[in-house]
């Protein structure tokens, strides 16, 4: 049995230490956070993200809260036509061996927290923020903020896209503003119109913006985040920004999605962040798992679904005696890297050629999308959906 560190108390370090403490190991969870918790609010759940909470064994507790999509809806935002829609049911279920959903954050976090507690040889600890690490053959210790030093046999770095652990392996200094402004507001469904309300995953593309809504908390809430290509330059976190202001920002936007931005109450904003891929995510007895290591972009909405897979698959690696980890990280690291890459890559293609288009592009778009049909739209998604860890 190993004493492993986990440097980050989010969706990842939490599934890290299931995975890790379900093949026998002590496990403890160092959080900055004076509590652990989750910030956010609707995240979306593809097929592989079910196949990994299953296998973490919370794959029912989160089905329990989550609304079951019934399709993937892409519209022209200005002209509010429907180019295509993808279905999720039965035919799509049974291709990849699960559902679509969406849930609150907290309606993921929480299960995985909860299992977490009940896991005897897990250890969660607030208020320890992890500034760096030490190791020598036999040891890591990680190094905290205070200048304490916590032992283990081995060190996992779930530390986000601000990692401390990463910035000390990889060097890359501060992650790449993409240039793009997320707005997002969560209100109550019954402020929603009834005919303006679908249970499906719905965005609307616009020229150097795209607009995603869909219903959460059971079906209570409907979540509403519009994104702007407007060359920002400066990180930003969660500002709360006057509703006047987000209006202001889409111009040319149809008269349907516009009917759904105005609902919006209590906006907040983001500038979105990535890095570029790096395929070497260990050093010695410590490894990189989900933002630390493939930060990406949410227009794939595989963010959330990586860092379950990897969680899974360094679990699946773990079994072995303490002196082998260093190797068992390498290869961890090698089955993930170039897949994880690919997530990235798309992710930033998607809203250059499929989201933000604007012209002759965008009506090139409408017409390539719009051909495809359900067995063509399910094998575009396949190389992602289907994978099982």
């Amino acid at each position: 049995m190993a004493e492993l560190l986990v440097a980050g108390g989010g969706i990842g370090g939490l599934a890290v230490a299931l995975a890790a403490a379900r093949r026998g190991h002590r496990v403890t969870v160092l959080e900055k956070r004076d509590e652990f918790t989750e910030l956010g609010a609707g995240i979306q759940l593809a097929p592989n993200a079910f196949h990994a909470l299953d296998r973490l064994g919370v794959g029912d507790q989160v089905r329990d809260r989550a609304v079951f999509i019934d399709a993937l809806r892409l519209m022209d935002g200005t002209t509010d036509e429907e180019i295509n829609a993808m279905p999720l049911g039965a035919s799509y279920r049974e291709r990849f061996g699960n559902p679509y959903a969406v849930v609150h954050r907290t309606d993921l976090y929480a299960p995985l927290l909860d299992a977490c507690r009940d896991t005897p040889h897990i250890e969660l600890c607030t208020g320890v923020a992890v500034v760096g690490y030490e190791q020598d053959d036999e040891r890591v210790a990680a190094v905290l903020a205070g200048g304490e030093r916590v032992g283990g046999d081995a060190l996992i770095g779930a530390d986000g896209i601000r990692s401390a652990v990463r910035a000390q392996m990889i060097r890359d200094g501060e992650p790449l503003v993409s240039g793009h402004t997320i707005y997002r507001s969560v209100v109550p469904m019954d402020r929603v119109p009834e005919r303006l309300r679908s249970n499906s995953v719905t965005l609307w593309a616009g020229p150097g913006w795209h607009f995603v809504h869909y219903p959460i908390s059971g079906g209570r809430e409907f979540n509403l985040a519009v994104t702007r290509d407007d060359g920002a330059r400066e990180a930003v976190t969660g500002r709360p920004t006057p509703t006047g202001h987000v209006l202001s920002q889409f111009p040319g936007m149809g008269s349907l999605p516009a009917r759904l931005l105005r609902l919006g109450e209590q906006w907040k904003c983001w500038v979105l962040c990535d890095r570029d891929p790096v395929y070497g995510w260990t050093d010695g007895r410590v490894v990189l798992a989900g933002d630390a290591a493939h930060p990406m972009l949410q227009y794939a909405a595989q963010g959330a679904c990586m860092a379950l897979e990897d969680a899974v698959h360094l679990g699946s690696v773990l079994g072995c005696a303490t002196q082998e980890l260093p190797q068992r990280f390498l290869d961890y690291n090698c089955a993930r890297a170039a897949r994880t890459a690919r997530a990235q890559q798309v992710a930033r293609a998607m809203g250059r050629e499929v989201y933000h288009p604007a012209g002759v592009a965008a009506k090139d778009r409408n017409a390539e999308i719009g051909a495809l049909s359900e067995a063509e739209l399910f094998e575009k998604v396949a190389w992602l959906h289907d994978a099982v860890p």
